[in-house]
């Protein structure tokens, strides 16, 4: 079955501000831009649906998002950019910010890399020696939307990021997204012997901070199961797993497609991994009725000792086994797996041994 691939949210931002700034320059609105993708090396036209000014020196610029086939909650969500000219001559000739329904993190707007460098590149190229200016991102169903995100786990609050990797919205909720990811998976494989999956953005974000080349990542979204044996048929060596440890987890307790639909039981593997290591009953019960994993990692870190490295040191390990036991059941391949487990902050929270010597050779 063919998928249609759509745009992420930075790219309908991207354009708003365009559509917006042209109307600063010429007082001519616009019913389409160009934006150049950077990544991947393609130029797109996205359609706008109103622009105008607002006041001497400030334009107001509105997209729709489309994400594609993808059962993605922003779709038709209209994205907002005003534009609006400084006064004053700095190093930045475009300012970011984040307006209504942009969410807020411990260092300001959540407008991540991709988004930054995709903004920052576009418009630079159409303003005139003298100009600078002040970008404001608005989500007006932002803050709504937000409360059907995980954003909270990673510290995101009042709406929604600007993240990605890309400009292209891969359709990853479509019935044709494990073929997509497969083909994918076999390409790499031919040029690759370690390959580097990642459950979702948050992991492809952190993957490329930490230096891991990017034509070694494989996004898996949910499909871990599938892809992990896929890789085994494809004669991989290696894997390094990145993951939310609110998602890697599952593994440790052999479920291999990790949509909260389909199966659950994190705290459970918490629980008992905790045990494992010898935390008290009261404790683990006190573990046990936390409503998030993330609950129970921030638990664990208000108790004197090291529980935090013990357990999670523990599910590492058991995910690394029960990853190549998994391979090798279904594809009769021994591949080597290891594992990197970030909290929500997207600060590395544990790494197996495996996965130490593996992002040597990756970075």
């Amino acid at each position: 079955m063919d998928v249609r691939a759509g745009y992420t949210l930075p790219v309908f931002a991207c354009a708003a501000a365009i559509a917006a700034l042209k109307q600063l320059q010429t007082s001519q609105a616009v019913a389409s831009v160009e934006v150049d993708l950077i990544q991947p090396a393609r130029t797109v036209k996205i359609e706008i649906e109103q622009v105008a000014s607002l006041q001497p020196g400030a334009a107001l610029g509105i997209t729709r998002s489309d994400p594609g086939d993808n059962l993605d909650l922003t779709r038709n969500t209209p994205v907002w950019a005003m534009v609006s000219y400084q006064q004053e001559m700095g190093e930045a000739r475009v300012v970011l910010d984040g307006g209504e329904g942009v969410g807020r993190t411990g260092e300001g707007a959540a407008i991540y890399a991709y988004a930054k460098r995709l903004l920052i590149e576009n418009l630079e190229r159409s303003l005139q020696p003298n100009e600078t200016i002040r970008v404001t991102i608005i989500l007006p169903e932002g803050r709504s939307l937000a409360k059907r995100t995980s954003n909270e786990a990673f510290g995101v609050v009042e709406g929604l990021s600007l993240l990605g990797t890309s400009g292209i919205a891969q359709p990853l909720s479509a019935p044709g997204q494990l073929e997509l990811f497969r083909q994918e998976l076999q390409e790499k494989a031919q040029r690759f012997d370690c390959l580097v999956f990642c459950v979702g953005e948050n992991g492809l974000d952190l993957a490329t901070r930490l230096g891991v080349e990017p034509e070694r990542l494989i996004k898996t979204a949910n499909w871990l199961g599938s892809l992990l044996v896929e890789a085994g048929l494809q004669q991989v060596k290696s894997i390094l797993l990145f993951g939310y440890h609110g998602k890697l987890i599952k593994l440790a307790g052999g479920i291999f497609h990790t949509h909260h639909h389909v199966a659950d039981g994190r705290l459970e593997i918490l629980t008992a991994h905790a045990a494992k290591a010898g935390l008290p009953t009261v404790e683990l019960q006190r573990i046990f009725d936390c409503a998030t994993t993330e609950d129970g990692l921030n638990y664990l870190r208000t108790l004197d000792g090291d529980w935090v490295e013990r357990a999670y040191s523990a599910i590492a390990e058991t995910i690394d086994h029960r990853c190549q036991a998994y391979i090798y059941t279904h594809a009769q391949a021994s591949v080597q797996v290891g594992s990197v487990l970030f909290d929500r902050s997207r600060q590395i929270l544990i790494q197996s041994q495996i996965a130490t010597t593996l992002l040597k050779q990756v970075c």
